[in-house]
C-alpha cells in the first residue's frame, strides 16, 4: 500500500511541480548582448525555454540523449523561427521533454557559435518543489477519501471510483473538471419578464454625432421603433465634415417636433465637449439620462430594461447593458470584441430578455457606449472632465467620482445592445486615446486597474455571458450546431474530438461539448474561433435551458464513461436530440456493457457478452440498485435506435456492435480515424550486440496491458539482450521493475527524439481489449519500426494491413502458453530474424514467421 501511495505522489508531483530558473543574456565575443533567454521553466516534466536572439540559427542539444533540436522547427507554435532573416531580432519558444540532464543552447551567428548550458534543475530544488506539493496532495487525498475507500473495497464501483481519484489528483488528460466555474443556477433562462413598472418621466437620450452617416438611419429608426418608455432625444452634431450628416439630422428633428432636440456645434468640440452641452440640456428636464453612441443599435423594449435598476435599487448611479464590444460587459467572451452580422444582435437579445436578474452585478465602472445615468448623481457631478481631450476614459473618471459619493454601477445582463465599436473616432485614434487617457485614470485612481483585473478574474456575470455566448453561436452558425456528449478522461476519443472541433471552427461552425463526470455532473463548453468558455452544473434541466437557442442542432454522442449515473445518459441524449439529428460514435463499448472495454471481472476479454451471463463485470451496480446487462442494453438501445448513424472506426468494432444489436446493423457506418498529426519515420539501427529495446507507447491502464507490461518488466530485469522503455505512464496500481524507465507525458512531436534517446528498436502495443481504434498503434506504425500487438480488435486489424505490423496470439499476454517462450522472447526472435533478412522486409513477414512458430497462429477476430 505504501508503494502505491508513493508512486501516486510521484505522479502527482510530476504533474504539478513548477520550477523556474533566471534568464540570462546571450553575449557575443565582444561582450555585446545579441539576445536573451527570458524563461527557463520546468512544468509537467517538460523543459520550456523562450527568448530572442540576433542570430542565423539556434538549436538545443541534450547531453543525455545527444538529440539535437533545431529551435526553428521544434513546434508548430514557435512565435518566430531563428534564421528567418539575418540581423533581425526574433523570438523563440522551445518545449521539450525534460531528461534531468544538461541541455546546451547553441547559437550560430555567421562562423561563430555561442554555447550556453540550460539546466539541470538541481536535485535540491527539484526535491523541494516536489515536497511543496505534499500539502496539496494530502488535502486532495482527504477530500477523495470516499472514493479511495470505494476503490479499496472493489466491486462494480471500483472503476468509477478510480476515475474520480485520478480526476481529483489532476492525472487525467482533459483539464475541464476541477478548474471550471460553477454556473449560477438562479440565472435560468425562462419566459421574458414583463416590463418593470417605472415612473413615466421622460428619459433624455443623448446621441453625439460626428460623421458616420451610414449608421444614422438604422440608429434613429431603432430608437423610434424600439424605445418602450417616454423619451426625448438630444442629438448633437459635432461639426461633422460629411455634408450629408447635418441636413439629415435637421430633417429628422423637424419631422418629430417635441421629441427631438438638435444641438449644432459651431466648431468641433470633441466627444466630451458635445456630451457636456447635452448634459446641460438634459438637466433642464425631468427624468434620468442615457448616453448612447451613434454606433450602438438598441433592440426592442430596451429602455425599460436599462433604467429599471435605477428605479428598483438604492444608490444606482449607472447601468450598462451587455454587448459584443463593451470591455468588461462584452459577450460572448469578456473583453474580446466580436463583429456581428445583421440580425444577430436581436437574436442574442432574445436570449438576454429571458435571463432573470440575479446575483451580483456590480461593475467597477460603467461603459459609455450605452449607459443609463441616474439624474441624482448627474446633478452632483454634471460634467465629464475635459482633461480627457476628445474622449475615452471620461466615463470611467465620472463613475469613479460618483463611486466615492456612494453611487453604484450595475450591469443589465438581460439587455444586449450591438456596438459597432470605433465608428465615432476610428480604431487608430481610439488606441492612442486609450493609451494616453489610461495613464490619467491610473494616476487618479490607483486601485482601479486592480479592481478591473479582479472583476475579470471572478467574472460575476459568467453565467449570463455563457448564455449569451450560446445564443451568439446559434445566431452566427451557418447551419446546425453540433452538441457533443463527451467524457473528461482524455485518450483517443479526446484526440478525435479536438480535431473535429478544430475542423468545424475552421469552417465557421462553433461546437458545444457537454462533458459528464466532472466535479459537477455536466460541464458545458462552447468552442469558437475566440477560444473556449465553460461552466458546470448538476442540473440537466438548466443545461437544456441554456441550450434552448440552439434550435438547429446535431447531437453527437461520443463517450459517457465516468458519468455518475450512466443509465441516465441515454435518456438525456435523446432529450437533447428530440426533433433533430443524432449520431452515435463508438470510441468504446459503453453502450454494450458497463464494462466499456468488454473485459470480464478478471480482466480478460472473452468476446461480446450476452445477457444472462454470470460474470459480474457486465452488471451495473450504483445508486443502491443492480441492473442486468439486458436492462442496460434496453436503456442504451433506445438511444441507438434514435440515431441516424452508428459510427465505428474499424470493421472489428462493426462486428462487435452488430453482435449486441443485430437489428441495428444497417445503421452502422465504418469510418476509420486518421492521425491527428503526422509522426516522422525514424532510422532503424542494427541491434547492438543482439540487444533489443522494446518501447511501450501511451498511457497504460489495465485494459491497455498494464499487467502485461509490469510482469514482462520483472521477467527481463537483469537481462542483457532485451529491455523495456515505457513512453508514457502506467496505472498507479501496477509497478514495473525499477530498471524499466517510465518517461511520463509526451507529445507526438517528441516521439522521434524519444526513440533516439531510449534506443528503441521496436514497439509493443500491449492492449488486451478489442480497441475500437488505436491512435498509439498508428503512431507507432508511422515511425517505421516493427510494431507488435495481440490478435484482437482494431489494433490487430491495422497491424495486419501494415508492412511493419506483427500480430501475436493473445495467449502470450498471460506470459505465454504452456511449452512456448514468453512474450519478450517471441518478440526478440522475430526482430533477430527480421534483421538478418529472413523475411525480405515485406508484409508477408508475419505469415512466414507464423509457419516457424515464432508468431502464434491468429485467433478468431
Amino acid at each position: 500500500m505504501f508503494g502505491l501511495l508513493a508512486s501516486t505522489f510521484r505522479r502527482f508531483s510530476a504533474q504539478h511541480v513548477d520550477i523556474a530558473q533566471d534568464g540570462f543574456p546571450i553575449l557575443d565575443v565582444d561582450g555585446r548582448r545579441i539576445g536573451h533567454v527570458d524563461e527557463v521553466r520546468l512544468r509537467r516534466s517538460r523543459l520550456h525555454l523562450s527568448g530572442w536572439a540576433l542570430a542565423d540559427s539556434a538549436e538545443l542539444v541534450s547531453l543525455q540523449s545527444r538529440a539535437r533540436v533545431p529551435i526553428d522547427n521544434i513546434r508548430a507554435d514557435v512565435t518566430q523561427a531563428i534564421g528567418v532573416s539575418e540581423s533581425a531580432r526574433v523570438g523563440f519558444a522551445v518545449d521539450v521533454p525534460y531528461g534531468h540532464a544538461v541541455s546546451r543552447l547553441i547559437i550560430r551567428d555567421g562562423q561563430r557559435f555561442y554555447i550556453y548550458n540550460v539546466g539541470p534543475f538541481s536535485w535540491h530544488r527539484h526535491r523541494l518543489a516536489m515536497l511543496s506539493t505534499a500539502a496539496r496532495f494530502v488535502l486532495t487525498g482527504a477530500l477523495l477519501t470516499p472514493s479511495v475507500l470505494r476503490y479499496a473495497l472493489g466491486g462494480s464501483g471500483e472503476a468509477q471510483a478510480l476515475l474520480k481519484i485520478k480526476r481529483g489528483l489532476g492525472l487525467l488528460g482533459v483539464a475541464a473538471s476541477p478548474g471550471v466555474r460553477s454556473l449560477d443556477e438562479r440565472v435560468r433562462p425562462g419566459q421574458p419578464a414583463p416590463p418593470s413598472a417605472v415612473p413615466q418621466h421622460r428619459t433624455s437620450i443623448i446621441v453625439p454625432v460626428y460623421n458616420g452617416f451610414d449608421l444614422l438611419p438604422e440608429l434613429l429608426r431603432r430608437l423610434r421603433e424600439h424605445t418602450d418608455l417616454p423619451y426625448r432625444l438630444i442629438l448633437i452634431d459635432d461639426k461633422s465634415t460629411d455634408p450629408r450628416v447635418l441636413p439629415f439630422l435637421r430633417d429628422w428633428a423637424e419631422r418629430q417636433p417635441g421629441e427631438v432636440s438638435l444641438i449644432e456645434n459651431a466648431q468641433n468640440l470633441g466627444f466630451i465637449g458635445s456630451v457636456n452641452r447635452a448634459f446641460e440640456t438634459a438637466l433642464g428636464h425631468d427624468g434620468h439620462v442615457v448616453l448612447l453612441n451613434s454606433d450602438a443599435f438598441v433592440p426592442e423594449g430596451w429602455l425599460s430594461r436599462l433604467v429599471a435598476p435605477i428605479h428598483a435599487e438604492e444608490r444606482v448611479a449607472s447601468v450598462t447593458p451587455m454587448s459584443n464590444d463593451a470591455e468588461i460587459v462584452t459577450a460572448p467572451m469578456i473583453c474580446q470584441p466580436v463583429p456581428l452580422e445583421p440580425g444577430q444582435a436581436d437574436r442574442i437579445d432574445a436570449t438576454a430578455r429571458r435571463l432573470p436578474v440575479a446575483g451580483p452585478r456590480e461593475l467597477p465602472t460603467g461603459v459609455g457606449f450605452c449607459m443609463a445615468i441616474n439624474r441624482d448623481y448627474l446633478e452632483r457631478e454634471p460634467r465629464f472632465d475635459t482633461a480627457f481631450g476628445r474622449g475615452y476614459g471620461e466615463e470611467v473618471d465620472w463613475c469613479r467620482k460618483v463611486l466615492r459619493l456612494g453611487g453604484r454601477h450595475l450591469a443589465a445582463p438581460n439587455l444586449f445592445v450591438e456596438h459597432r465599436g470605433g465608428a465615432s473616432f476610428g480604431s487608430a485614434a481610439k488606441a492612442e486615446l486609450l493609451r494616453r487617457n489610461g495613464r490619467t485614470i491610473t494616476e487618479r485612481y490607483p486601485e482601479y486597474d486592480l479592481e478591473v483585473q479582479r472583476f475579470i478574474g471572478l467574472d460575476p456575470l459568467f453565467t449570463e455571458r455563457l448564455a449569451l455566448a450560446l445564443a451568439h453561436a446559434a445566431a452566427a452558425a451557418a447551419g446546425p450546431v453540433e452538441i457533443v456528449v463527451a467524457h473528461t478522461i482524455g485518450g483517443g476519443a479526446e484526440k478525435y474530438l479536438e480535431k473535429r472541433i478544430a475542423e468545424g471552427i475552421a469552417r465557421g461552425r462553433p461546437s458545444v461539448v457537454l462533458r459528464v463526470g466532472g466535479t459537477l455532473e455536466w460541464t458545458v463548453e462552447l468552442w469558437t474561433g475566440q477560444g473556449k468558455v465553460a461552466g458546470q452544473t448538476s442540473d440537466f434541466g438548466f443545461v437544456q435551458a441554456l441550450l434552448e437557442p440552439l434550435r438547429e442542432r446535431v447531437v453527437v454522442y461520443s463517450c459517457a464513461v465516468g458519468a455518475r449515473d450512466p443509465l441516465a445518459i441515454p435518456e438525456a441524449v435523446r432529450a437533447l436530440a428530440a426533433g433533430g439529428a443524432l449520431e452515435v460514435l463508438f470510441h468504446d463499448y459503453f453502450a454494450l456493457s458497463p464494462s466499456y472495454c468488454l473485459l470480464d471481472r478478471d480482466g480478460v476479454y472473452r468476446g461480446v457478452p450476452q445477457p444472462g451471463g454470470a460474470d459480474g463485470a457486465h452488471r451495473y451496480e450504483g445508486g443502491g440498485r443492480t441492473v442486468s446487462l439486458a436492462a442496460w442494453r434496453e436503456a442504451w438501445g433506445a438511444m441507438l435506435a434514435d440515431a441516424g448513424r452508428l459510427v465505428v472506426f474499424s470493421e472489428d468494432s462493426a462486428r462487435n456492435v452488430r453482435a449486441a444489436y443485430p437489428h441495428l446493423g444497417d445503421r452502422i457506418v465504418v469510418r476509420p480515424h486518421t492521425l491527428v498529426e503526422p509522426v516522422p519515420a525514424v532510422a532503424r539501427r542494427p541491434l547492438s550486440g543482439g540487444r533489443a529495446v522494446i518501447g511501450v507507447l501511451g498511457n497504460i491502464g489495465l485494459q491497455k496491458g498494464a499487467l502485461v507490461v509490469s510482469e514482462m518488466s520483472r521477467r527481463i530485469a537483469g537481462r542483457r539482450d532485451v529491455s523495456l522503455a515505457l513512453i508514457g505512464n502506467i496505472d498507479l496500481y501496477y509497478r514495473p521493475d525499477p530498471s524499466t524507465p517510465i518517461h511520463g507525458d509526451y507529445e507526438i512531436a517528441d516521439i522521434p527524439r524519444l526513440v533516439e534517446s531510449y534506443g528503441i528498436d521496436a514497439w509493443l502495443i500491449p492492449s488486451v481489449w478489442p480497441e475500437t481504434f488505436s491512435y498509439t498503434l498508428h503512431e507507432a506504425l508511422a515511425t517505421g519500426l516493427p510494431v507488435f500487438c495481440f490478435d484482437l480488435g482494431a489494433q490487430a486489424e491495422a497491424a495486419r494491413a501494415a508492412r511493419n505490423g506483427f500480430v501475436l496470439d493473445l495467449a502470450l499476454a498471460a506470459a505465454g502458453p504452456p511449452g512456448q517462450p514468453p512474450l519478450e522472447d517471441v518478440i526478440l526472435r522475430i526482430l533477430k530474424q527480421e534483421r538478418h533478412g529472413e523475411d525480405g522486409g515485406s508484409r508477408g513477414t508475419a505469415g512466414r514467421l507464423e509457419e516457424r512458430g515464432a508468431v502464434e497462429p491468429h485467433g478468431a477476430a
